[in-house]
Order: structure tokens, then sequence, then C-alpha cells
């Protein structure tokens, strides 16, 4: 494994820098490496730039992802009623994504399959892995966009405002169209990355971002002669951008294929059960967990929507930044679990071991920053969404909360990756399922309804959860670090 150039992480270079600090740092080190800070910063100069080689186009991709919400909350805050437009768009999407990240999660099994697969020299079992994949996602499709369609019916019994159900209902059903895309590119992502193949991800996601804003500006405000549609218009605009993600990858797949001679178009497409089994077992624990943390912020979403529109926009800008700090980590996790994979492919359990502290240690170093960050300029990032005086108030409230969590959002996220590289998916879920649903949600809604702490109180309950899963999935890291161990 090569070394970084010296210039490259010059902290981790000088050796009396190293000698001095040690002291102070090994309790750190220690929470990350099962071994002397010396070691440990030795594993850390080491995959130091094949992690970033890794990670850098797939925190890209993410914050390309994330972006989209952004632009479309930011263009939709233009409109003449800001708060209910911000409000409709939090709503609409929230439930599309939950049963689109469920089909999601339900193809992470791929990261482990590829990965390992690919680690073991085994191109045309990574083939198989991704027609299958292909395969779910089709028959996972009509499953996630039916329950679109009575969405209306779960607002009204929310008991949210006839005026953000009335935008919020179209701009969802507008979004749903993306479905068969967005799970299409989900499965081919996951293979490609699995395959070291990162840097298209990152090219599709960014200029789907630019199909996206374009999108915006044309139907949101009906320019050049586009039908002004409002909210709803920008749910159209992404349904465009999602069609455009899985077509980009699928046609790099196909040139990839014939310029290098894969055999790709020769992988054999009868349905292997076995490896549906596989991908399933794998998927689904993964699938429950994105969907239990999806599932607790739109319901919070929906709590905070009874508290008038000023709190839901507030929640949904506080929400969308937490988020963008969220996709570098999310990127890095991505990383994790394919170099983690990749070493227990090639039966490198000590490679897999540093893969996955290195990326755990530089998710929470940069999330700490990230942390520091919202403390430090909440305003300015709200008025980023919005002028209006009430909801920046209301905003800053929440950021301060978020910053509360953001170490251990790091921790907890880089860590996942890390175990489903080791092929353990079960771990996260349950961790995701007690924090939040049996700790966090209820507390939070106490905060909020009983004790009259409105949205901040929900935000606490979650920062609460957040803090507890980062510290669990750390030490579950660790449980399988000392298995590595053993098989060394």
């Amino acid at each position: 494994m090569n070394s970084p150039k010296p210039s490259s992480l010059p902290f981790l270079q000088n050796n009396s820098l190293q000698t001095s600090f040690a002291p102070f740092l090994e309790p750190a080190y220690t929470l990350f490496f099962r071994s002397s800070p010396m070691t440990a910063l030795q594993t850390l100069r080491a995959e130091f730039r094949p992690t970033l080689r890794l990670a850098i186009p797939l925190v890209l991709a993410e914050l390309g992802w994330m972006s989209m919400a952004i632009v479309d909350t930011m263009m939709v805050g233009r409109l003449p009623n800001s708060a209910t437009a911000i409000a409709a768009v939090s709503l609409g999407g929230i439930l599309v994504h939950v049963l689109a990240f469920f089909g999601g999660g339900l193809l992470v099994g791929l990261d482990t399959l590829v990965s390992q697969a690919f680690g073991a020299g085994q191109r045309e079992d990574c083939h198989r892995s991704l027609v299958h994949g292909i395969y779910l996602s089709l028959a996972l499709t009509p499953f996630l966009m039916a329950p679109i369609w009575f969405f209306d019916s779960l607002l009204g019994y929310a008991r949210i405002s006839p005026d953000i159900i009335a935008l919020a209902v179209p701009y969802s059903k507008a979004m749903a169209w993306g479905t068969m895309p967005l799970l299409l590119y989900f499965a081919v992502r996951r293979s490609m990355q699995g395959m070291n193949m990162v840097r298209p991800i990152a090219f599709a996601l960014v200029t789907a971002n630019l199909i996206n804003a374009g999108g915006n500006w044309l139907l949101i405000y009906g320019k050049l002669g586009a039908p002004a549609m409002g909210a709803v218009g920008s749910g159209w605009s992404t349904a465009w951008a999602r069609i455009y993600l899985a077509a980009v990858l699928v046609g790099y797949l196909l040139w990839y294929d014939r310029k290098h001679r894969t055999r790709l178009l020769r992988t054999p497409i009868q349905p292997d059960l076995m490896r549906i089994r596989r991908l399933i077992a794998l998927g689904f624990p993964a699938a429950m967990q994105i969907s239990l943390e999806i599932g607790v912020f739109a319901l919070v979403t929906a709590l905070i929507g009874r508290l008038g529109a000023v709190s839901l926009a507030s929640h949904q800008i506080a929400l969308n930044t937490v988020s963008l700090t969220y996709m570098v980590p999310l990127g890095i996790s991505s990383a994790a679990a394919v170099r983690v994979g990749q070493a227990i492919g090639r039966r490198d359990p000590q490679g897999a071991a540093d893969a996955g502290g290195s990326a755990i240690f530089f998710g929470a170093l940069f999330m700490t920053l990230a942390g520091i960050a919202l403390l430090l300029f909440p305003r300015a990032i709200a008025r980023l969404y919005t002028p209006d005086a009430a909801i920046i108030h209301s905003t800053v409230l929440l950021l301060a909360a978020g910053a509360a969590f953001q170490l251990f959002d790091g921790i907890q996220t880089v860590a996942t990756g890390a175990l489903r590289g080791a092929g353990d998916t079960r771990t996260p879920m349950l961790c995701h399922f007690t924090a939040y649903w049996i700790i966090g949600l209820p507390l939070g809604a106490w905060l909020c309804f009983r004790k009259n702490m409105g949205a901040f109180g929900l935000w606490a309950g979650l920062s609460l959860a957040l803090i507890l899963i980062g510290i669990v999935l750390l030490f579950a890291w660790r449980r399988t670090v000392r298995k590595f161990g053993a098989a060394v």
C-alpha cells in the first residue's frame, strides 16, 4: 500500500510532533485503533491517500445529491409565500424519500458482494450481482410508487394545514415518477463503486444538479414559455434529473465494457435465487436502518408541521444544513464499505481493520469541524434560505442542537459503512431502532409538547439518539476488529 507524499498530510509526517502530542492524543487514537499512538499515526498516514482517492468522488456525489434538495428549497423559498412553499417541499419530499431509500437500502448488499468479489479478482461475479440488483430494482418500483397516491389521506390524519397539503401532494406525485430510474441508479452506482469506478458517479451527480436547477427555473417560475407550476414544478424537475442520473451511469458502464472488454454484456441473465436471497439478506437490515433514520425525521417533520409554517420552514432549513454536512461522512462511509470489503475479499483482515478505523477517524474529524461551523455561523446559514426574521430566529436554535450531534453522526455513519463492508448490516439497524424510536423520539415529543420547547425539543431528542448511536457503533466496530485480529 502506497503512503502519501509528505506534503499531502504534513501533521502526520512530523515525527517530533508525533512524539510531543502522542500522550494527549492516545485516548482518541485508541477509540479507532487497537494500537499505540505511533502505530495509529503510521496507519493513518498509510491509509490517507487510498481512502481519499476513493472517498472524494463519492463525497462529491453525495454533496451533489444533497444540493438538489437545497436548491429546491432555496428556489421555492423565493416564491411569494415562502414558508408554505418550503414546508410543502419538505413534507412532499419526505415520504418519497422514505420509500425510495428503503428500496435503495435493499440494494446496499451490492457494496458487500461486489467489493468482496472484486477484491478476490472475480469480475464476472461482480457483473452477476449487478444484473440481479437491476432485477430487484425493477421488481420494487411499483410497490414503492403506490403509497404516494395515498399521501393526502396520511397528511389529513396528521392535521397538517390544508394550504401545505395542497402543494405537498402534487409535488410528491411528480417526484414519484423518478422512482424507477433512481433505483436503477442505486444499483449501478453500488456496483461501480465496489469496482473502484467512482469518478463517473461524481460527474453524474454534479451535472444532474445543472439539469435540476435549469428545470426548476423553467417550471417553478414559468420561464421561456413553460407553465409556472410553483413548488410542483420542482418535483417534476427532480424526476427528470433522476432519469438523467440513471442514463449517465448505464451509458458509462456500457462504454467501459466496450473499451476494456470486461464481458459485461456476456454475463448470464438467468435469475439466481440464491444471489437474490443473499442480496435481500444483506440489504433488508440496511433498508430498515435507512428507513428508520429517514422515517424518524419524517415523523418529526409531520409533528413540527402541527406547530405552524414558520416552525416547519426553520426545521427544513436546519435539516437541509445538517444533511449537507452529513454527506461528507456518508461518502467516506461508502469508501469504507468498499475498502473493507475488498480487503476481506483478498483475505487481508489487518488491511480491513486499518481501512475501517482510518475512515471512521477521518469522518469524525470533519464532523467536529462542521459542528464548530454550525455554532459560529447559524444566522448566515439561515439567511441563505430566507430573509424572514422569524424563520431565521427559529433556525438558529435548531442549528445549535444539530451542532451537538455532528461528531457522533460522523462516527456512526462511517462505522455503518465499515461494518457493511464486513457483512454486518444488522447491528446498525438494531442500534438505530433503539436509539431513535425507543429513546430519542419519545423524549423529543415530550420536550416539544409537554415542556413547550417546540421544534427545539424534538431536535434535542434526536441529538441524544445520534450521540448514543455513534458511541454504540464505534464499539461495535472495535468488536469486529477484534474478530479480524483473531483471523490475522
